[in-house]
């Protein structure tokens, strides 16, 4: 099995090109049911995420990703489902009976924790765009898992679109305290909590 040689060489590459630092600002890299949810600039965004994990938590923590991009080539399909053991998502939901949040929630149920990105879409601006509803029917339906503000500073300028080689910046990744969804909370108040907490973390506003 060639994946945790490629896993520990793709995460180890991720580190050294941004000198990622993790900060755990407001919660323990201890072995918990979570859903880390982060700022959304790069196709890189989720590796250095995963990386900055100790390693007995990325054995159970998995990224969520969009199958439309992932399944374009067969080498894509191999780093998502045999290296990072990623959960793919129809973002097109081609049939409108299907549940997109039921893969999410099948991992959970086994024991995984996941790493997403409710903006839904790369921002490349700075800030957050709105946050889709996905984080709070997540947080609805499976309440036991903890949900933890991650916030990706200079990844994007790093490696901005279209360069090749990247640019020697610093790389953090904030975590923040644990958040969960309030008894009767409105899928608005939360989506605006959880929204402000994960920009909270960000340096211009730390």
């Amino acid at each position: 099995m060639f994946e945790p040689v490629v896993a520990t060489l793709i995460t180890s590459m991720a580190r050294t090109v941004t000198g990622a630092r993790s900060l755990w600002l407001g919660c323990a890299p201890v072995p918990v049911q979570r859903i880390y949810f982060a700022n959304h600039s790069s196709h890189g965004d989720f590796v250095l995420l995963w990386a900055s994990l100790p390693q007995n938590l990325r054995k159970f923590t998995r990224p969520v990703a969009g199958s439309d991009y992932w399944n374009k080539s067969a080498l894509r399909r191999y780093i998502i489902n045999r290296v990072f053991n990623g959960v793919l998502i129809d973002r097109e939901r081609k049939d409108p009976v299907d549940n997109p949040l039921q893969p999410m929630l099948a991992a959970l149920e086994g024991g995984d924790s996941l790493i997403i990105f409710p903006e839904g879409t790369r921002n490349l601006e700075d800030g957050l765009l709105p946050f889709k509803s996905g984080l709070y029917h997540l947080a609805k339906s499976y309440p036991q898992a903890e949900l933890i503000p991650v916030w990706i500073a200079n990844l994007n300028r790093v490696m901005p679109k279209g360069r090749v080689l990247p640019l020697p910046l610093l790389c953090t990744t904030s975590f923040g305290a644990p958040l969960q969804l309030e008894e009767d909370e409105d899928k608005a108040v939360f989506l605006a909590r959880t929204r402000d907490a994960l920009l909270a973390l960000a340096p211009e506003h730390s």
